[in-house]
């Protein structure tokens, strides 16, 4: 069904793998072909795992199209942060299996799952915005502002502090971390935890829990969309 993302079903779980160039660069095709498949998951009713490549889940936005032109960057982070928003809204439930670095969107795609699961290694986490020249987008602060623990916030989003598998997770972009052999086998046993749960209340449970937080989301997505996103020469 895909070309850049790969999506592949089990008993209760389905894998969705990115597999998009050196970097897993998010580009408009990746986040379309991941929206085909969590379509496809939700239809089948199935625990998603999101995953990367060996050593990557993914380095950010494809630069080429952030640095065509304002308007292009801002189409692309205004459809990466509505897939924040599906993922964080999703009714199944979403574990982010992390094969290495996360950085960027790739950390983002982290803050948006229900379950974060990190490989050991000398792995870098984190948002590294500010240090590439990008003013942080509203809807970024917000998904940063949900997950990370408040003193690792500022640190993270005004900072671009990068972290390692261990201490992303008491940052708060991960949840757990295993050696990089266990890693898939780790996020089934998860899924197939969460799949014992009563679908309904899960995804209604999940509305009320977040209702602040999306609705938050949805108005930073809208101011987004009124201002430029640029990047300043350093």
């Amino acid at each position: 069904m895909n070309n850049l993302v790969h999506y592949t079903s089990q008993d209760n779980y389905a894998i969705i793998k990115i597999e998009n160039g050196k970097v897993n660069a998010i580009s408009h095709e990746v986040i379309d072909e991941i929206n085909e498949c969590l379509t496809k998951a939700e239809q089948e009713e199935k625990v998603v795992i999101l995953t990367g490549k060996d050593g990557i889940l993914s380095g950010g936005y494809d630069l080429k199209v952030m640095t065509q032109s304002p308007e292009s960057a801002k189409e692309l982070v205004s459809k990466g942060s509505t897939l924040a928003r599906r993922m964080l809204s999703f009714p199944m439930p979403i574990i982010v299996a992390c094969n290495g670095h996360a950085v960027a969107k790739g950390a983002f795609l982290l803050l948006s799952a229900d379950y974060r699961l990190g490989t050991e290694g000398d792995f870098k986490i984190g948002l590294n915005e500010v240090m590439i020249g990008m003013t942080m987008h509203h809807a970024g602060i917000e998904l940063a502002k949900n997950k990370l623990v408040p003193v690792y916030f500022e640190r993270s989003v005004n900072n671009s502090e990068m972290y390692s598998p261990k201490d992303a997770v008491t940052a708060g972009f991960l949840d757990k971390i295993v050696p990089e052999e266990h890693l898939l086998p780790t996020a089934t046993k998860i899924a197939q935890m969460f799949g014992q749960l009563n679908k309904k209340a899960h995804a209604q449970t999940k509305l009320k829990v977040r209702k602040a937080v999306l609705e938050n989301l949805q108005k930073a997505i809208e101011l987004d969309l009124k201002e430029e996103i640029l990047f300043s020469a350093k």
